[in-house]
Parts: structure tokens; sequence; C-alpha cells
């Protein structure tokens, strides 16, 4: 790898972003792109502007050797961004990925499980949270995301906003999880976010301006639920998928 190609492979990867960003695609799949082209970019030493089939075939099957099919259609869908709209490059449409059909159920908690889960868990902000999310069948980002204004109480609904698909939606708001809620509100009063983060305790959840922490929302919950004995292949994914709509 010579400097010129260094750099020239910095300046396209943050072309890159930028189209990602302009073409109004969610994080998490700008994400996924951009991690593609600094896989493939440290795979190929950062010659990837004119890549062979023989090469990308090469690299695919060395990917799948430790990769999910989903990294490696990512990778692939990543790559075509990255020739389409930075290089200007037609895309050959190269038949190299073909990923197994599978159906599988999912692997899903029981109700008493669920019980156990919540009960279990004794940081209050995360048990509400649990609790929010399995009762209307959220996914954890949109429950992670969820504002005061969000809730519609005499309509008993919740707004849910950038859902799958950059979509919003309105879910039925039981009225346990509304009274819940409310509790739980008179306790950290923040003016816009249902969940605020817990970083300085309840005396600064009030002014916190970010939810809860990703990462500790799923550590908590894993652990939650190894001390309970449940062992789904994944309980966060079994967790809130339990009413998730279709």
């Amino acid at each position: 790898m010579t400097p010129s190609s260094d750099a020239q492979f910095k300046h396209n990867y943050q072309t890159h972003l930028k189209h990602l960003k302009l073409k109004g695609l969610q994080p998490k799949t700008i994400e996924a792109y951009a991690r593609a082209i600094r896989r493939i970019g440290a795979y190929f030493e950062h010659h990837i502007d004119d890549l062979s089939e023989q090469q990308l075939t090469n690299y695919f099957t060395d990917l799948l050797d430790s990769h999910s099919w989903s990294a490696v259609k990512l990778d692939l869908y990543g790559l075509k961004f990255y020739y389409t709209h930075v290089l200007r490059k037609p895309w050959e449409n190269i038949d190299l990925i073909k990923p197994p059909k599978a159906q599988r159920l999912p692997d899903i908690v029981t109700i008493e499980e669920t019980k156990r889960l919540t009960m279990e868990t004794f940081t209050l902000s995360y048990r509400v949270f649990y609790f929010t999310l399995y009762s209307l069948g959220l996914r954890l980002g949109e429950g992670l995301q969820l504002q005061v204004g969000d809730i519609d109480a005499s309509r008993q609904r919740a707004h849910i906003r950038d859902s799958k698909g950059n979509k919003d939606r309105l879910v039925p708001l039981p009225e346990a999880t509304l009274n819940l809620l409310r509790r739980f509100w008179s306790v950290h009063r923040n003016p816009v976010l249902l969940f605020p983060n817990r970083r300085g305790g309840l005396k600064a959840a009030h002014r916190a301006t970010s939810p809860l922490d990703r990462g500790g929302v799923q550590a908590t919950l894993r652990q939650v639920a190894a001390d309970c004995g449940i062992k789904k292949r994944s309980p966060r994914t079994a967790f809130v998928t339990v009413m998730r709509p279709t």
C-alpha cells in the first residue's frame, strides 16, 4: 500500500459517508455499509476501486468462514453503494451470493418467564423499560427513543417514530403500561425523555439529554435471564419480539 493509495481510500471513504447520509439511510444501515468498506479496504490493502469477479469471490468466501450470511450480504450491498455513488461506476450484478433459505420459529419467552425477568430486574429504569418493550411490542431502539410527547393518554396509544423502514406507527397503550409510565415519570421528571440515562442518578435524570445506554440495557437483560435460568438462544431478542407487530 502506497501513501497515495491510502490517501485516495480515505478520501473516497469520507465521500461514501456523505452519500450514505444524504440518501437518508437509517443509522444502522449507514454503519453497516461504512463498516463494509473499511473491512473490504483492509482486505485488499485499500485497493478496492477496480475489483474483479475473482477477487470478490475470494473475499466473500473468506468472509463467510468467520461471519454470518447477514454480514456477507451487507458487505455486498455496501460495496455496491460505494461503486454506484462514490466511484460512479456501473455495478455488474455478479451472481456470487445466494444465502440458503431458512425459516425458523422465533425463540420467545413465555408470559411466566417475562414476569420473572421483570421481577428480578431490580434497577427501576430497566424494569420499567423491559415491561414497556414487552407490552407495546417494541424493538430495542424504538423503546429507547420514546419521548414524553409520544404518549397519548387520552387515546391510549403510543407514537413510535422512525421505526423499521424509516416509518412511524401507532400502537395500543395498555392501561397498566400507562400507569407504570406515569409513576416512573414522577420519579425522574425529565421533560422530554421517557427513559433518561442513568448517569448522575435520579438527581440528574430530569436534566438528561440522552436515553438509557443500549449496551447497559442489553447486558442487564442477559444477566437477569441467566440468573433466572432462562436459556433461550437470545434472551434479548426473544423478549422484545414477544408482542412485536408483524
